[in-house]
């Protein structure tokens, strides 16, 4: 392998690795943003009505669907973004080795 083909796959895989944090870290705050507003509103509700855990209860078990749900939007999104490197040789510049006969 030449040098500017590792350059490209280090710079390939660095790219990908940063996008899988992206992910990473978006997933890990919608899933935080979801669980405290279902507490929170939940909380809120059942002092309003004067029932003490039932939709404490009722919106952190309902939010487990929801979270799931928007996880797998935000990969799929993520992942779809993902550009495939190309691997046409019409477009490779690398120089060529003259064949010998």
């Amino acid at each position: 392998m030449t040098q500017p083909d590792d350059q490209k796959k280090n710079q390939a895989r660095y790219a990908y690795n940063m996008t899988m944090a992206g992910v990473a870290g978006q997933v890990g705050c919608m899933t935080l943003i979801v669980i405290f507003a279902a507490l929170f509103v939940g909380l809120w509700l059942d002092r309003t009505f004067e029932t003490k855990p039932l939709f404490t209860l009722g919106l952190m078990i309902g939010s487990v669907p929801v979270t799931l749900f928007m996880m797998f939007r935000i990969v799929k999104v993520a992942t779809n973004q993902i550009k495939p490197i190309d691997k046409n040789p019409a477009n490779d510049t690398t120089p060529k080795e003259d064949a010998k006969s």
